[in-house]
């Protein structure tokens, strides 16, 4: 690397944004706006031979733009910039063209009014295209061209990258979240031309194979998968179905297809009849997954993905305790240990280019307390060169440990968990946040840098997130034992996790507070009304208030849930509305309400599809009929969370007065200060 790439690697590694004044009267050892501002660098993308590092940059008071690196020379181009909107994803459609769609940084959900489209450009700036409509204006002059319909979406698969097509999704929407089916059409980034792409119906996913052909596709009709074969391959016509599956409940007999080799064997992932999913590769012509794993994780599910060369498997990525790769290949395994040498207070994770022709590596570095940073590693040189870092004001050195723990639910079965204690006050009995994840089906968090939890570390709190059961990842003996559960075990795990903080010492009993979001509002809720003990306050933000409210009334026509999902899954995963009435009905925090008298915090957005305002404007109502200490945010323009910056800064920063006045520092102060403004 020459002078050059690093002056402009710290150009990247330096952008300023404008600071947000406090409207409360302290001033914190780290400034809010440091954990909660947009993050200043947001990846990059080697080219297919790894000579031109793809980024996203920014500047004052400009746009989000796509600059291209010569890695060679140190030469540098901003290539793509909107004059109304901040440059989306991208991706190489081959060594000299990119692909990219926008977003808009500036807005929340509510006024969002212009679909991302799609645009092409080649990496001098030359030649650019607008594919598919969005209704906004690049900073080039439009051609009047015909243009691909606004439900046209990038594939997130890099596909050949030898000629100027590729393929793209275009979904077909009942209403926003519900998604009937979804084709593939195969595109001309120059010409703008289209072919579709024969399919059977119902399609909600696709997969390349070796030669980024579609290979593979899937859907779902009355909670029902089918995994579907491209014939043509084999020089047949048409799709074979290669199997058939319950959606949403845990099958023996499911698979999740993951890549193809280089020698046109298909990876998936699978349980082959053991509690942990492992990867497998699968038979075509017997169409099953084959029994030896080739990798399994102790304690998880595998969930990550494949690394290959032109010509093998090199290794796996994925996620255990934190996001890891194991290597297969000798020559990985040293290159591996190089940047570990050169970077030892960090995960490092290397990321090769496709195609390669150069020594070129991507490396991001990461630890519990170091936000990711980026480098290019030289092979040759053994050179590392910083290109940007996500937050540049975050030191490391001033954030808290985080730790992946298990503890025992009261029925035995073992709980995951991060545990994040404030720096230099480990073994104390400190203020501790339950802080509950959505989804619930999902996984919450790994070991690694997690902004609300060191923004809430940085205040002098504990933070617990427990991976309580449904959580993804681990396994099916946990998967299925959140069946039907919601207020119930479920909710039990979280309140022994608190327990368990206690009996470590870790939490001061007296000083427990529960947050979360979406489900893990919902979750805060009904640990306020089953464990007040226990949970002397709550914080609750677009969580959903009653189970009910998501199947019927005239309000579902609001939500985006898909209808699907409300008629397979959630009965099976949630509980019936008509069978399970009377348990919805004993775990509805909306008719609990009156039992809740702890201090509550509760935010939503005007404009939340996946949890109308109404679920916030319905309990509000009835729990302040016997709470006095309830504190109300509505941010009108946002949806199912916080999407601009003033906003979670607005939002963190009242989060820090309740807390400190309800369980911190000012605990039981009669004064509890300067009222915040109401966000409208």
């Amino acid at each position: 690397m020459n002078s050059r790439v690093l002056r402009l690697a710290a150009i990247f590694s330096a952008i300023v944004f404008h600071s947000l004044s406090s409207a409360w009267a302290a001033t914190p050892s780290i400034p809010i706006q440091h954990f909660f501002e947009n993050p200043e660098f947001s990846g990059a993308i080697l080219s297919p031979s790894g000579r031109f590092l793809a980024t996203k940059v920014a500047s004052q008071g400009r746009r989000q733009g796509l600059a291209v690196l010569n890695l060679a020379d140190g030469s540098a181009a901003l290539v793509a910039q909107f004059s109304d909107a901040d440059i989306g994803n991208i991706s190489w459609v081959n060594e000299e063209r990119l692909l990219f769609n926008s977003t808009d940084k500036r807005i929340g959900q509510g006024d969002a009014r212009y679909a991302p489209g799609l645009y092409a450009v080649d990496r001098d700036g030359k030649n650019y295209r607008q594919l598919a409509d969005r209704d906004g204006a690049f900073y080039q002059e439009r051609s009047i061209v015909r243009l691909l319909p606004w439900h046209t979406y990038m594939l997130y698969q890099d596909g050949a990258q030898k000629s100027d097509y590729i393929y793209v999704r275009n979904l077909e929407i009942n209403i926003p979240g519900d998604l009937r089916y979804e084709s593939l059409l195969r595109l001309n980034t120059r010409t703008g031309q289209t072919s579709p792409v024969s399919r059977p119906t119902y399609t909600s996913g696709w997969l390349l194979d070796q030669n980024g052909e579609p290979r593979l596709t899937w859907g779902s009709e009355k909670g029902v998968s089918s995994i579907y074969l491209n014939e043509e391959a084999n020089g047949k016509a048409g799709w074979r179905k290669l199997a058939e599956f319950a959606t949403y409940t845990h099958s023996t007999t499911s698979f999740t297809p993951l890549s193809f080799g280089p020698d046109g064997v298909l990876y998936v992932i699978s349980h082959g009849g053991k509690d942990k999913a492992a990867v497998h590769t699968f038979d075509i012509a017997k169409g099953k997954v084959n029994d030896a794993p080739l990798i399994e994780l102790e304690g998880f599910d595998f969930t990550g993905y494949l690394i290959f060369d032109k010509e093998k498997l090199l290794g796996f990525r994925y996620i255990a305790e934190s996001r890891d790769t194991l290597w297969l290949d000798s020559d990985m395994k040293q290159m591996q240990a190089d940047v570990d040498a050169k970077l030892r207070t960090t995960v490092n994770l290397l990321t090769l280019p496709t195609q390669p022709e150069t020594p070129n590596v991507l490396v991001t570095a990461y630890s519990d307390r170091q936000p990711p940073v980026v480098f290019v590693y030289n092979q040759k040189t053994k050179a590392l060169t910083k290109v940007g870092e996500s937050y540049s004001k975050i030191k490391a050195s001033e954030m808290a440990q985080r730790k992946f723990i298990r503890y025992k639910a009261r029925d035995g079965l073992e709980i995951p968990a991060i545990l994040t204690v404030p720096k230099e006050k480990q073994g104390s009995k400190l203020p501790l946040v339950v802080l509950v994840h959505g989804g619930p089906w999902i996984r919450g968090s790994s070991w690694g840098w997690s902004v609300d939890a060191q923004f809430l570390a940085s205040r002098g709190y504990a933070v617990l997130e427990p991976e309580f059961r449904g959580s993804d990842g681990f396994g099916a003996r946990h998967f299925i034992a959140s069946f039907k559960q919601w207020g119930l075990k479920m909710q039990d795990d979280l309140a022994d996790g608190a327990r368990w903080a206690i009996a470590e010492g870790t939490a001061d009993p007296q000083r427990i507070c529960i947050a979360g979001a979406s489900y893990g509002g919902y979750a805060t809720l009904m640990g306020l009304a089953r464990n007040p003990e226990l949970f002397k306050c709550g914080v609750n933000w677009v969580g959903v208030t009653d189970i009910q409210l998501m199947y019927s009334g005239h309000w579902s026509a609001v939500s985006d849930l898909p209808e699907q999902w409300k008629e397979y899954g959630m009965p099976q995963l949630i509980g019936d509305p008509e069978k399970d009435a009377e348990q919805l009905k004993a775990t509805s925090p909306l008719l609990l309400a009156a039992r809740i008298r702890q201090p509550l915090l509760l935010a939503y957005g005007g404009a939340d599809q996946r949890v109308p305002l109404y679920h916030g404007t319905k309990f509000r109502d009835a729990v302040k009929a016997h709470n006095k200490d309830v504190e109300w945010i509505e941010y009108a323009e946002e949806g199912h969370g916080w999407a601009l910056p003033k906003n979670r800064i607005d939002f963190w920063g009242r989060v820090e007065k309740f807390l400190d006045r309800n369980i911190g520092a000012g605990a039981g102060r009669s004064d509890p200060g300067p009222a915040l403004p109401t966000a409208k």
